[in-house]
């Protein structure tokens, strides 16, 4: 999945959710910062059954090095949408900042 994901987001092939919009304005996460994680990721988490329909969650770093973690649609889709984007908190994502800590 992640190897279509990188080429329908290399292409440009990308929309962005108002949710998401909103929460890159926010955290000033850049639609470059979306590009730049996505191509270097990996898929961490997989949500098939999400409301809005599947997703997944890609973790990975910006070229300046920060860490993002990037919530979009299966590329099944004509344009990849971004769901959301943050920075992982440490407090709820273990020291590699990929798994959820267990509660």
């Amino acid at each position: 999945m992640i190897d279509e994901l990188r080429r329908k987001i290399a292409l440009g092939q990308v929309e962005y959710s108002l949710h998401a919009v909103r929460q890159m304005v926010a955290r000033h996460i850049t639609p470059e910062e979306i590009m730049q994680t996505v191509l270097a990721g990996e898929v961490v988490e997989d949500y098939p059954d999400d409301k809005y329909g599947p997703s997944c969650l890609v973790f990975g770093r910006t070229a300046n090095h920060r860490t993002l973690h990037v919530q979009c649609t299966y590329p099944s889709r004509p344009l990849v949408k971004v769901v959301t984007a943050y920075e992982p908190d440490p407090v709820e994502w273990d020291e590699t900042l990929k798994r959820r800590k267990t509660k």
